[in-house]
């Protein structure tokens, strides 16, 4: 296969899928991983897609691979989060033990919360003043405080929440994409977030437009193993999966 002819059939399979591997574009064509790599070199240099460690993206997706402050996060898609977070909040129910994972979207869900009877679990200190300010039980894990996204994190937070039989789990994402899953920035969190999913009966992802189709340095969790709240989707191709629920 001529370069011409390989460099159409890569850029023809990142349109479709978003975000591609290398291994994955040497199988498509039976060529090898360092043909590959060159070709993707090509193309970054076309501004036809964009090459990432492992792999390449379509222009339109971002990879980041550092968080935004918290207060930053906040401001962002505000009409949309308290949609989200409105109809996430409708969803804890009596005598729920409930894990608020850190966040902005997850922040907004406490100001709308009603059910009195439920119990938090949290690795936010936000979230853990605003909950007691409401006078609801709360309990706080343990661990290392990270000052950009005012998460707890670290071992001590892993071993925390192995004690914990969850109900429901609220969590936030930077990214959810159907072939990279739910992804963040920050390694530490990432862990955090995928064990305290592992606790958890039922999982719900808030994630505004924004976060759709986006991918980040991290995964935590494939994205059909929880319930994204999303508002109106703009990319048609999410409207197939069952788990996203669209929050008018």
């Amino acid at each position: 296969m001529l370069a011409e002819e390989r460099f159409r059939e890569i850029q023809k399979y990142v349109e479709s899928h978003g975000t591609v591997t290398v291994q994955e574009l040497t199988d498509l064509l039976n060529t090898s991983e360092s043909t590959v790599r060159r070709d993707l070199t090509e193309l970054h240099k076309r501004g036809t897609l964009i090459k990432v460690h492992g792999g390449a993206t379509t222009v339109g997706t971002s990879v980041r691979t550092r968080d935004e402050e918290l207060s930053v996060r906040r401001d962002r898609n505000t009409e949309e989060k308290h949609k989200i977070a409105a109809y996430a909040a409708e969803l804890i129910e009596a005598d729920d033990f409930v894990y608020l994972d850190a966040g902005s979207s997850v922040d907004l869900l406490i100001d709308e919360l009603n059910e009195e009877s439920a119990v938090f679990v949290t690795n936010a200190i936000g979230h853990a003043q605003k909950l007691l300010k409401k006078g609801y039980e709360v309990l706080l894990i343990g661990g290392k405080l990270k000052g950009v996204t005012e998460a707890i994190v670290g071992a001590e937070a892993l071993e925390s929440l192995n004690r914990y039989n969850f109900t429901k789990g609220f969590f936030g994402t930077n990214g959810v994409h159907p072939q990279r899953g739910l992804t963040t920035p920050d390694s530490e969190e990432a862990l955090v977030k995928k064990k305290a999913m592992e606790r958890c009966a039922q999982c719900f992802v808030l994630a505004d437009s924004s976060k759709i189709g986006q991918v980040t340095s991290i995964t935590f969790s494939d994205m059909k193993e929880s319930e994204i709240l999303t508002t109106e989707l703009k990319d048609f191709s999410y409207k197939k999966y069952k788990n996203i629920v669209e929050v008018k």
